[in-house]
């Protein structure tokens, strides 16, 4: 009964030292010898040690765990650097391609329905609308850009044929793309673009000079909406912008180009 109830009181200490105890132990037991004493110690502080330390399997899964889940996040991470990669490079077109079927932003509208032969019939009944052109080039173009005429006036639902001539003057080939807008920007949705040179690549070899065309027209709708009431000139702003980090060794210049159509035709 006395070893058992030692045994229960050093097993209740087990933060004790070894040797705090053995002295307890023969404080309480005079009579058992150095030897037991040692031996139960061991005994408990072994059961101890075997109670308080995790399995080490139960330690190793759960770094498989912890590895898992990195890997998963690492996966995720790089999923979403390379989805925004790729919006950030299809954001310009799918832009311009939402801004033609919207009108948003004072862009043209543009699409195969909106060039009916119904819809480019003049309204002669109605007032004629004055469009006006306008050219700019960035800073960084060694180009002269200009429109050939001022302005043009025509009804709704009438073709329109205007032209803008560009030159390169610098001594090096160099490729230019072209943005527009429509002013004012409520006007966009019935601006129409048969044919126009804005958003492509376009050459000119050094010393070239070109005639870029621009086929329009406005759209018979403009006669029936009211908010049109007050518009009676249109501006068309194009400007030019250098194409950085685009290879023309290969490619031929817009002049010959459309000498090369020419042929074709």
């Amino acid at each position: 009964m006395a070893t058992r109830s030692m045994t229960a009181l050093l097993g209740s200490r087990s933060f004790l030292t070894a040797p705090t105890r053995q002295a307890l132990f023969a404080s309480r037991c005079p009579t058992t010898t150095t030897a037991q004493t040692a031996t139960w110690t061991r005994s408990l502080r072994s059961r101890t040690y075997a109670t308080s330390s995790p399995p080490q399997t139960e330690a190793a899964g759960s770094r498989r765990r912890v590895r898992a889940k990195n890997t998963d996040m690492l996966y995720y991470t790089a999923s979403i650097l390379m989805g925004t990669l790729g919006l950030s490079y299809a954001a310009v077109p799918l832009y311009r391609m939402f801004c033609s079927a919207t009108g948003l932003g004072g862009a043209p509208m543009v699409g195969e329905t909106k060039f009916a032969p119904e819809r480019l019939v003049p309204k002669d009944n109605h007032r004629r609308i004055k469009v006006k052109f306008n050219a700019d080039t960035s800073t960084s173009l060694q180009w002269t850009f200009v429109p050939q005429q001022r302005q043009v006036s025509v009804l709704p639902g009438e073709t329109a044929l205007a032209f803008y001539t560009a030159k390169n003057k610098s001594k090096d080939d160099v490729i230019g793309i072209a943005t527009y807008n429509v002013a004012p920007s409520k006007v966009a949705p019935h601006f129409n673009k048969i044919q126009c040179f804005c958003f492509e690549e376009q050459k000119l070899t050094a010393g070239e000079a070109v005639d870029m065309p621009i086929f329009f027209f406005i759209d018979p709708e403009f006669a029936n909406d009211p908010d049109m009431a007050d518009v009676d000139t249109v501006t068309l702003s194009y400007t030019f912008f250098k194409a950085r980090g685009m290879p023309f060794e290969k490619q031929p210049g817009l002049a010959e180009q459309q000498h090369q159509k020419q042929e074709a035709a």
